[in-house]
This record gives C-alpha cells, structure tokens and sequence, in this order.
C-alpha cells in the first residue's frame, strides 16, 4: 500500500485517481498506524510553503514521517511537497522547513515572463540520473510535464537535483537523496509521461 499524506491540502484525489490508474493501491491517510504499515509515501502539496508547514505541523505527523524516511521508506514530494523537504523558503520566511534536504527555495527569477510558471515545460534530466529510479525509460530532453509554481528549490548540493527545465533560466524540477525523491511538476498532471514517472515510483524496490 502507497500512503497519500493527508495534511488539509489540495490534489489529494488526482493524485489517488492516477496512482488507481495505473492499478496501484494507494490510499489517502492521515492515520499513523497506516502511514507506518504503508510500503511507500506519497507527500503532496500546494499553495503557500508556510501554510503547508502549518497544516503539516498540526496533523502531528512530522516527527512520524521523518522517523520512516529516515528508517528508509521511500517517498515522494510532489510540487509545494518538494519545497518542503528543504529547510526553508522565501515565500515564508519565518516557516521552518522539514529539513531533509539542505537548501532553500527561492522566487522564479524569470522578470520577462509570467510568474507563477503554469503549463507545459520540456524536461531536462541529469544525464548520470536518467536511467535511474524516477525516470527510468524517460526519454531525455524530449519530454514536457505540467507546471504551477512560482518558487522553485535551490539546493546546498547540486548532486540531489534529477532533472530541471528552462523557465528565464535553470530552475529545479526534480530531486533526489536516497530514499528521498520529488517532483516540482505535478506527474499526475502530466499526462503519460507523468503516469510512467508514478509507476517507476511505484515499482522501486
């Protein structure tokens, strides 16, 4: 069973509708005893970093999902989901990020285009990361997935980003550490490519 972290936030249910698509079991949860039986999480997000934190903070359920992912379950950070593994963002200043990932997150310095980026944007993966775990039989610099932000992640090594795209420059797309991977895209927005990055998520060991 694939836990689908439930902390008050938005894109709950297309997340569970493209995980049961592709005949998953993922389940919706904000219960610890499932979080724990769970073989793999899923953490989701939209709308204000600091508001997420927040409602993530509230739920109780932080210190219980760090303690799996530190035990190494896999899980994955999905859009505002990826910013908060970082230690801190620039929308909210005073919000704490979880903090398994070293870095911040900053504005889209992007001042001749629309902020926040919304639609399609081709995806460039990191060469040595495009066989591996996510994007696995993804093929490179070919692809476009679904973007709405208008902050992206900046992270304290380089190593962890897998993919970006072109948005006024270089921005972060994607990013792993172990056990630990994210998408700033929404995958379960993004049509077949999107489905296939769910199902390597899904068939990871």
């Amino acid at each position: 069973m694939i836990a689908i972290i439930d902390y008050g936030v938005g894109n709950l249910f297309s997340v569970e509708k493209a995980f049961a698509a592709l005949g998953a079991e993922a389940r919706i949860t904000n219960n610890p005893a499932e979080i724990k039986a769970a073989e793999k999480l899923v953490l989701p997000g939209v709308g204000a970093f600091g508001d997420c934190m927040i409602n993530l903070s509230a739920s109780g359920l932080i210190p219980l999902l760090k303690e799996e992912v530190a035990a190494g379950k896999p899980m994955l950070g999905i859009c505002v989901g990826l910013q908060i593994l970082f230690e801190g963002s620039d929308e909210s200043p005073a919000a704490a990020g979880l903090g398994l990932l070293k870095g911040r997150v900053e504005r889209l310095d992007a001042p001749e285009l629309k902020i926040p980026q919304m639609g399609w944007n081709r995806l460039h993966i990191a060469e040595p990361r495009r066989q591996q775990d996510l994007f696995a039989g993804i093929e490179q610099n070919k692809e476009y997935v679904y973007f709405v932000h208008s902050y992206h992640a900046v992270p304290a090594d380089k190593t962890v980003i897998t993919a970006v795209t072109n948005y006024g420059g270089e921005v972060t797309a994607a990013v792993q550490q172990g056990n630990i991977m994210a998408t700033q895209f929404h995958p379960e927005k993004s049509g077949d490519v999107g489905l296939r990055i769910i199902d390597n998520f899904c068939k990871l060991g």
